[in-house]
C-alpha cells in the first residue's frame, strides 16, 4: 500500500506507471475473460438456439480486431517504457520536485553516501561533517543525491515511499536521486537477502522541514561521537538488531576508503590498483602486493568462512607509484583480479 500511496515524487511515477500498464493490459484482458464467459454461456449444450456453423473458418473483421487492440497496446506500453527508463534513470539527476514544481535553481541538494553492512546501514552526511547508523533523515522539497555502496556482500537499498530499489555492491557504487514531498516517518529496509541478520536490517527515514532537519543535525552532532577508522572497523563486524547511533565526525576520505575496500590498514585500494594497471603493471618487484590485494574476511577468526576478493580505497601514495625502472608486465595482479 506504501508503493501505491508514496510520498515522493519519484515513487509517485513510479506507481503511476504501474497504474497505467494495468490499465494498458486490462483493455485486453477484460474483454478476453467476459468473452470467454459469455461464449461457455452462450454455446453451452442446453442452449439449442445457438447458431451451429462447422464450417465457418475465417473473419476478416474479428482478425482486424483480434491483431490491431494487441497491437496498439504493445506501442502504448513500448512508449511508455521508453519514456520512463530514461524519465527515471536513478542516476538522471532531478528536474522537478513534484508535477507542478521544478528544481529552483538556488537549492542544493543533500549529498548522502550509503553503506551496507553486516547487518546495519551507515549513513555518510559529507556536506555536514556526521554519520548516523540505521537511521537517515532529510528535509521535504530538497533533492537528494544517494552514492551506495556495501562493505561486503550485495544487499538493496529501499525506502517504498521515497523511491525505487537501488543495489548495493562492494567495490562499486550506485547511485539513486529522489526528493521526499511530505513530512513523516518512512520505513527502510534491505530488498535483497544478505544473510542472518537479513529480517532486521531496517532503519528509519525522516522527511523533515527545514528548522527540523537543522535541528536532527545538531543533535547528531551533539549526541554523537568520532566515526575514525578504528571505529569503523568495529562497526563493520557483523551484528543484528543495531540501535539509532550517530558520529559527530566522520574521518576525511572513510567512505572513499570503504568503497575501494580499504578501509582495513596495509590493504592496497581499488583505485590504487587499476591506477598500477594503467601505466602497464607494477611488474616482478611488485609481487608483494599480492597480500596488499587479498580483501579477506576480517570475521572469519571468530568462526566464519574467509573469503577472498581484491581489497581498495585511496589514491596511491608518491612511494608506491610504479616506477620506470620497473617491468610493466602486470604479473603482480592476481589472476581473479583481471577476470
Amino acid at each position: 500500500m506504501v508503493v501505491m500511496s508514496p510520498s515522493g515524487d519519484i515513487a509517485t511515477q513510479q506507481r503511476d506507471l504501474i497504474v497505467i500498464s494495468t490499465i494498458l493490459m486490462l483493455i485486453i484482458i477484460i474483454p478476453v475473460i467476459l468473452l470467454t464467459l459469455f461464449f461457455a454461456w452462450h454455446y453451452r449444450r442446453s442452449n439449442t438456439t445457438a447458431k451451429y456453423d462447422p464450417d465457418w473458418h475465417h473473419s476478416l473483421r474479428l482478425e482486424v480486431v483480434i491483431w490491431s487492440a494487441p497491437l496498439a497496446i504493445i506501442i502504448a506500453l513500448g512508449a511508455v517504457t521508453w519514456i520512463s527508463t530514461h524519465k527515471l534513470d536513478p542516476y538522471r539527476p532531478l528536474d522537478r520536485l513534484d508535477a507542478a514544481r521544478p528544481v529552483p535553481a538556488d537549492v542544493k541538494p543533500i549529498t548522502v553516501q550509503v553503506v551496507a553492512l553486516d547487518w546495519k546501514w551507515l549513513f555518510f552526511y559529507p556536506d555536514q561533517g556526521i554519520a548516523t547508523v540505521n537511521e537517515l533523515a532529510a528535509p521535504v522539497d530538497v533533492p537528494i543525491n544517494f552514492r551506495i555502496t556495501s562493505s561486503s556482500v550485495m544487499n538493496s537499498f529501499y525506502i517504498p515511499a521515497l523511491a525505487g530499489q537501488i543495489y548495493a555492491m562492494p567495490g562499486m557504487e550506485t547511485k539513486l536521486h529522489a526528493v521526499i514531498n511530505k513530512p513523516g516517518e518512512y520505513d527502510g529496509f534491505s530488498a535483497n537477502y544478505s544473510g542472518d541478520g537479513f529480517s532486521h536490517m531496517r532503519f528509519k527515514f525522516h522527511g523533515l522541514s527545514k528548522e527540523d532537519f537543522d535541528q536532527w543535525l545538531a543533535n547528531a552532532k551533539s549526541r554523537g561521537t568520532a566515526l575514525n577508522r578504528d571505529a569503523y572497523l568495529k562497526l563493520e563486524k557483523p551484528s543484528e538488531k543495531e540501535p539509532v547511533r550517530y558520529f559527530a565526525s566522520t574521518d576525511p576520505g572513510l567512505y572513499e576508503a570503504i568503497l575501494n575496500m580499504c578501509a582495513a590498514p596495509g590493504k592496497m585500494c581499488m583505485n590504487e590498483m587499476m591506477h598500477i594497471d594503467m601505466m602497464g603493471g607494477g611488474g616482478k618487484e611488485s609481487a608483494d602486493n599480492r597480500a596488499r590485494l587479498e580483501y579477506d574476511n576480517r570475521h572469519a577468526k571468530d568462526g566464519g568462512t574467509a573469503a577472498t576478493f581484491p581489497a581498495s580505497g585511496t589514491a596511491p601514495r608518491d612511494d608506491e607509484k610504479p616506477t620506470d625502472s620497473q617491468p610493466h608486465d602486470g604479473s603482480h595482479v592476481p589472476n581473479q583480479l583481471h577476470n
